[in-house]
């Protein structure tokens, strides 16, 4: 039922959604869009791709790339669009507790470092960066050795902005205590709060 007021999500079912991996094979349910509120959201999991290097890390790239490639035509039509989900990268060292530990993880590898980087590069605004520049910031913790009382965690939970977005970004945080609750989920809750148009 419609509420008088509030906008009513135009989907598609994931059937429907486009698949920006362009590959007929991949039967994987990775990718859904909808129109909420005047935004396109596209909400995505990036493959894993481990062990790496290794035939999931190559098919992670290739993912990667088509994905981008869906992205860049998302950018140049000028939609108010979001780009959410996990997409499995930590970006910087900044965006993960051990650096060192994580160097050939398919989530840290430098090749796929380098596709998120020329992802933001096509004109998308990285949210938490954005107003967290210089902030150790996590959306993930292992269930594994106490990973999230000991704050041993990953940013690979990403909110991306097309410029009509960014520029009516006001907050964008990462709720960590609810990763602290009994039986929750090993990543967090990732906000962001937009300007009125």
């Amino acid at each position: 039922m419609e509420r008088r007021g509030y906008p009513r999500p135009r989907g598609r079912s994931d059937r429907d959604a486009p698949r920006p991996t362009g590959d007929p094979n991949d039967s994987h349910s990775r990718y859904i869009e909808a129109a909420v509120g005047g935004l396109l959201i596209g909400c995505l999991y990036l493959p894993n791709g481990n062990p790496a290097p290794g035939p999931k890390f190559d098919f992670k790239l290739r993912w990667f790339d088509r994905f981008a490639t869906h992205a860049a035509k998302l950018l140049k039509s000028g939609a108010p669009v979001v780009l959410a989900g996990d997409y499995n990268v930590m970006p910087t060292d900044l965006d993960v507790y051990a650096p060192e530990r994580w160097r050939d993880d398919a989530l840290f590898r430098p090749e796929v470092r380098e596709a998120y980087r020329r992802l933001v590069d096509q004109g998308w605004t990285d949210a938490l960066r954005e107003l967290h520049p210089n902030e150790r910031i996590y959306t993930f913790w292992d269930y594994f050795r106490n990973a999230f009382v000991r704050d041993a965690g990953l940013r690979i939970d990403h909110l991306l902005l097309s410029p009509p977005v960014a520029e009516r970004l006001e907050r964008a945080e990462v709720d960590s205590h609810v990763r602290g609750w009994k039986k929750t989920s090993d990543h967090a809750p990732t906000w962001i709060e937009l300007a009125p148009v």
